[in-house]
């Protein structure tokens, strides 16, 4: 049987994410292994950014364009690309698992009758077998599956798979300009309430706890990454206290992220917590309480004050970057 992978191309604000990039470069380094085609698709009002997609090797990109799809709307998104599906005939289907992602590919499932898999770590094709692996059980084991439907839906956890640069050319842009959309679901308005790095998107992250004591002290936190140019995460100890917003919780009720880097400021490393950042590239602790279960998952950990290191650690990057 021939495969034919769709990646879908997740835009906000007429950008295409990075997480969508990393589905795009993985997908064409897996077609090149099973001898399969890859090609993309993208909804929205306009798009700057899509030509890129063909510097991780997708050479073709469906643009289905339409005044009124600038913002998000899963009604009108589910029928256009399940409609796309159909018409060329994809049997894997990929999707960030983004919020976008996790609401769309069950919806895109079940229009082509397909199976579905969420969240996974790792996806191989074997004998046009499709299988797939997902942390379970709070991120405390892994499910390994195998996908037999005639369309397989898989959403890829962010971060997971690196963003390859396999060339240097543009992608081939069909655009498809519709006009019967069905937008009884859309999205009305989006309010932003600040210019900060979002923790799903962003290579460093650095999160507080309740460690931190009290509200005013996140300001440690904040600048320890403003100086890294990180995200600012949080507990969800701290957010539910009302000390952060919940835009930017870690943990099995918040955002699942994977950077490159994660340090975890007075964080003792609940369960929860764990489950939204354990499979970070490189993980950092600072706990003064020596027996704190983040020391468990950390490759780096100092035990003391937090009050005292940072302070000492915000001091030595910045005569590093001065220097640079």
């Amino acid at each position: 049987m021939e495969n034919k992978i769709l990646v879908f191309l997740e835009q906000r604000t007429g950008l295409i994410k990075r997480s969508s990039f990393e589905i795009a470069s993985y997908a064409y380094s897996l077609s090149q292994k099973i001898n399969a085609s890859v090609e993309a698709i993208t909804i929205g009002k306009e798009i700057s950014n899509i030509e890129e997609t063909g510097n991780y090797g997708i050479s073709k990109v469906y643009f289905y364009k339409n005044a009124e799809l600038d913002l998000y709307s899963s009604s009108a998104y589910k029928k256009i690309i399940s409609s796309h599906i159909k018409e060329n005939g994809n049997n894997l289907v990929l999707f960030s698992n983004t919020s976008m992602g996790k609401e769309l590919s069950p919806l895109v499932a079940v229009m082509n009758d397909g199976a579905l898999a969420v969240d996974c770590t790792k996806l191989e094709i074997e004998n046009d077998t499709v299988k797939v692996t997902r942390p379970v059980y709070a991120g405390k084991a892994f499910m390994a599956a195998e996908l037999k439907g005639d369309v397989n839906v898989i959403t890829i956890r962010p971060n997971t798979f690196p963003l390859n640069k396999i060339s240097e050319s543009n992608a081939e842009i069909v655009v498809k300009k519709i006009d019967d959309l069905d937008l009884s679901v859309r999205v009305l308005e989006v309010i932003k309430s600040d210019s900060k790095l979002d923790v799903t998107e962003a290579d460093i992250i650095v999160s507080g706890g309740r460690g931190l004591k009290a509200p005013e002290n996140f300001k440690i936190v904040e600048e320890l990454s403003q100086v890294l140019g990180a995200a600012t995460g949080a507990s969800r100890a701290v957010v539910d206290a009302g000390w952060r917003p919940h835009g930017e919780q870690v943990g099995q009720t918040g955002k699942t992220v994977s950077p490159n880097l994660y340090i975890a400021l007075g964080i003792s490393g609940a369960i929860q917590h764990l489950a939204g950042m354990r499979s970070s590239k490189y993980i950092v602790a600072i706990n003064k309480d020596k027996d704190a279960p983040i020391f468990q998952v950390a490759d780096y950990g100092i035990v003391g004050d937090l009050f005292e290191v940072v302070p000492e650690l915000i001091n030595e990057l910045k005569k590093i970057k001065g220097n640079e």
